[in-house]
């Protein structure tokens, strides 16, 4: 690839989303607009804004490059990713935004009355958002390397300047529009250079590359624990994302976050055919990129490498520009997601104390993507997702829908997941891909369940400190009333 080809595509993108981001500017001016958009965006808007968040670097890049190494065991990704919508619109989604909270931590102090709780829900949330905003900064730093030859940190750099202009520009109503564009632009990079290639094999039967005749396989087949125990991770880690469920709270009502899901869930389906697309391209046409320990830039190699002169060059260019929206998008709803926890319970709320939560929120991981290598995309993100399943997801759920809920219990359960989860992360961080044991790579299975049932135990033997507002609180989880916070 040219590598003026990535720099050009680099520029036009982030250029495109600071022109959009200053034009939430000019309609961002209170609190509300900052944290939830004042709570007027329409499904099909926030919809496209979800996708354009959710669909991260893992999803971008992640998934193609795992198809290519494992083959059919990698789409275990992609319906897990889109299946865990399917369990908030079932659980969460309308009840969440009936609770007029603007944060997780809003709702947990809400829902149990309890300082301690919020408290220890906030750090968990600061701990998932920077947990996930590391591997999009290492996702931009792999593509700037492969496609402009430049220094690696430069997009980590990149991303978190465009990210930080943006989000302190207009907040959340600004990054709405931010995101709902990337979405789309992400949805074209990938689709346009999948169809160019389809009508290049029908047109004359042939590629700038010949087919492989060895399909890779560099990775062993994953064992039932170990499917199971990623679907776990992947369907219960969704319901926790800061920054997925903090965009219910932008939705005018309950009926409107349901009907937002259900497109989410349809934009979901069709993005996820082009990065399997991809990854069954690169086994017949690339698998040296496995072989190399270079799978996860699968879908930034193969237009070129597959259609040769300008037209490769420009398919490349698109890709890239989708790269970057992917990990700009991410990164903002992440940061913007921090910002609101950040800024209500350090800083004392407000538009100046969400700004510089979000300048903070920005620059503590990207201290931690220079310090570190990238591991494989999709991998690192699933273990966050574990992580996520095994503190927020259960405090959560059992709090819109579990009437015995203690906050002693919360804390207890948030701990335990979060030790037992954090612990197997660790574990496999110093032991290695090679080296770390099954249950440790994919700890989910029984670190979700521990969480579950020790929120539960406790609860049951703290009976006397479930909150005497819980039955008005419950009430208004479960039917359209007045929000349970008032609005600031």
């Amino acid at each position: 690839m040219n590598p003026a080809v990535g720099v050009v595509a680099l520029v036009v993108v982030s250029v495109a989303t600071a022109v959009i981001g200053f034009y939430g500017l000019r309609i961002s001016r209170t609190t509300g607009d900052f944290y939830v958009a004042s709570r007027t965006v329409r499904p099909w808007w926030n919809a496209s804004a979800i996708g354009g968040e959710y669909l991260s670097a893992a999803s971008f890049l992640g998934v193609a490059g795992l198809v290519l190494l494992s083959g059919t065991d990698a789409l275990w990704f992609p319906v897990g990713y889109t299946a865990g919508y399917l369990m908030l619109l079932l659980f969460v989604a309308a009840p969440l935004r009936r609770s007029g909270a603007y944060t997780i931590p809003d709702f947990t102090e809400a829902r149990l009355d309890s300082r301690a709780v919020r408290r220890v829900t906030s750090l968990v949330v600061v701990v998932v958002g920077w947990l996930y905003i590391v591997p999009q900064l290492h996702g931009a730093a792999l593509t700037i390397r492969i496609t402009t030859g430049l220094p690696a940190w430069v997009g980590s750099v990149a991303v978190v300047i465009v990210v930080c202009l943006t989000v302190v520009a207009g907040g959340m109503r600004s990054i709405t529009f931010v995101q709902a564009f990337q979405y789309w632009l992400k949805l074209t990079a990938l689709a346009v250079p999948v169809l160019f290639i389809v009508f290049t094999l029908a047109g004359n039967g042939t590629a700038a590359v010949a087919p492989a005749t060895v399909n890779p396989t560099a990775m062993a087949p994953a064992s039932a624990y170990q499917n199971i125990s990623l679907l776990v991770a992947l369907l219960f880690g969704t319901l926790g994302l800061p920054h997925v469920l903090v965009r219910f709270y932008t939705n005018p009502d309950g009926s409107s976050a349901r009907r937002t899901t259900l497109i989410v869930l349809g934009l979901l389906s069709v993005f996820y055919l082009f990065p399997t697309a991809y990854g069954l391209a690169g086994r017949m046409f690339a698998p040296e990129l496995a072989r190399s320990g270079r799978a996860d830039a699968v879908v930034l190699l193969l237009p070129g490498q597959l259609i040769s002169g300008t037209a490769g060059d420009l398919l490349s260019a698109l890709v890239v520009a989708g790269a970057f929206a992917a990990f700009l998008s991410t990164t903002s709803g992440l940061v913007v997601s921090l910002a609101g926890v950040i800024s209500q319970d350090v800083l004392g709320g407000g538009v100046r104390g969400f700004r510089l939560a979000a300048v903070i929120s920005a620059l503590v991981p990207l201290g931690f993507a220079v310090m570190t290598d990238s591991l494989a995309l999709a991998g690192s993100v699933g273990l966050v997702f574990a992580f996520t399943a095994s503190t927020v997801c259960p405090v959560l759920l059992l709090g819109i829908w579990w009437r015995g809920l203690t906050d002693t219990g919360a804390i207890a359960g948030m701990v335990t997941g979060g030790v037992l989860c954090g612990g197997a992360m660790v574990c496999g961080t110093v032991l290695g891909a090679t080296g770390t044991p099954f249950w440790l790579a994919q700890p989910a299975a029984w670190t979700v369940p521990a969480a579950f049932a020790v929120m539960v135990f406790v609860s049951r033997g703290t009976k006397d400190r479930i909150p005497k507002t819980m039955t008005r609180v419950m009430t208004r989880l479960h039917t359209p009333e007045r929000p349970l916070v008032t609005e600031r």
